[in-house]
């Protein structure tokens, strides 16, 4: 029997939003600064980190993943949300999962632009990176501190995931 499968659909804010925040430029600015050269994109994800966590910075340079993608992970990070904002401009896929009852649910899978970002909210069942370039780098903002922030998930079966 073939693995199920499900197309990416474009990475669109409300869409996501049920998962975290999407990191963009696509809106109007709030503000303009630096003596009205640049425009400040203010506050754009909802960022959190229980547990005497503070927020860290690093960086993921990543191979390529074939399409269709073969998921067979999940993971969650249950007490700090997670950010990917790439910086070299290339598009990946975004799979993340309802919960159901501590595993992942239904999943939604999403082609992020090349200059998109995502937040996870704590606790959200996403795909481990899925970068559609070699050498693709992203700057991760995450949870820094002690005691566990990662739980994975095998799914049942592999799903292919296609843009």
């Amino acid at each position: 029997m073939a693995p199920a499968s499900i197309i990416a659909r474009p990475l669109e804010p409300e869409a996501f939003r049920p998962f975290g925040d999407v990191i963009d430029t696509h809106r109007p600015a709030d503000y303009r600064i630096n003596g009205g050269r640049c425009e400040r994109f203010h506050d754009m994800a909802r960022l959190a980190f229980a547990n005497d966590g503070q927020a860290g910075i690093s960086l993921f340079r990543s191979d390529a993943s074939a399409v269709p993608y073969r998921l067979e992970l999940m993971e969650r990070h249950p007490v700090g949300s997670q950010a990917f904002l790439p910086l070299t401009g290339s598009a990946y896929l975004v799979v993340v999962a309802e919960d159901a009852g501590g595993r992942p649910g239904t999943l939604h899978a999403f082609l992020a632009g090349p200059h998109q970002g995502v937040n996870y909210l704590a606790n959200t069942w996403h795909a481990p990176l899925i970068a559609l370039s070699d050498g693709a780098v992203f700057a991760v903002v995450d949870r820094i501190g002690a005691g566990p922030n990662l739980e994975e998930a095998t799914l049942p079966e592999p799903v292919l995931v296609s843009r």
